[in-house]
């Protein structure tokens, strides 16, 4: 069978590397709203999104190759983000999201290519898969937020051009494009974020067309029978 038995997953499971990326970054969704409004919040959420990449780059450390470019968008990521609240200068926010977006973009890129490798599917793949799909929904977050840096009012929430967002509200509007929801509340005015929405539509449409596609590629024409 293609998929591991039940009888192996209890002994599996905690040992998978895709388990914990997919743990850290259902953390950092649910407690975002939670923690965002205060100073003491926002350095947790950094602690946080520090476990995301560390989760991730233990997720990719199958090639040394992927383990060294995790690490060197990774530490940048944080670097700009921690020197930028110290000395509150916006600029360096937006390197450290741009390396953000770089970082996920290519962790994104080797769970895929770990996911349809042809082989047995197995239950890491399947947790791999999963976080490979949340990791879009941050990653087109972090677009949205350098674009709002460069083009303020891009986006516009209830008729008034959003200027400073919040984190929960992009990623509530980066998923709601992800999974072809959005545009109620909040909406694209400019030509750049709309393209990006665009994008991230087809991005979600296809990541389940691909999924399915391998979930039923697992099984033998006689196993299907």
């Amino acid at each position: 069978m293609p998929l591991e038995t039940p009888q192996e997953l209890p002994e599996s499971v905690f040992t998978l590397r895709c388990v914990y990326l997919f743990a850290a970054l259902l953390l950092l969704l649910i407690m975002v709203p939670f923690l965002e409004g205060t100073p003491r919040g926002r350095i947790a959420l950094n602690f946080i999104n520090i476990l995301i990449l560390i989760a991730a780059a233990v997720a990719v450390s199958r090639s040394r190759t992927c383990l060294t470019l995790a690490a060197a968008l990774g530490a940048p990521t944080v670097g700009f983000q921690i020197v930028s609240l110290v000395l509150a200068e916006p600029s360096l926010l937006v390197l450290s999201r741009a390396f953000g977006a770089a970082f996920y973009f290519a962790t994104v890129s080797y769970l895929l290519s770990y996911v349809l490798r042809r082989e047995v599917l197995t239950q890491d793949k399947l947790y791999g898969s999963a976080a490979a799909f949340l990791m879009l929904g941050i990653l087109w977050g972090y677009l949205y937020f350098i674009v709002l840096h460069f083009y303020p009012g891009a986006l516009v929430e209830s008729g008034k051009a959003i200027v400073d967002p919040l984190i929960s509200e992009i990623a509530y509007f980066s998923f709601t494009v992800l999974t072809s929801t959005g545009f109620g509340d909040i909406t694209p005015v400019h030509p750049v974020a709309r393209m990006l929405c665009v994008l991230e539509q087809v991005a979600g449409v296809l990541f389940i067309a691909i999924l399915i596609a391998r979930l039923a590629g697992s099984y033998s024409p006689m196993d299907r029978r």
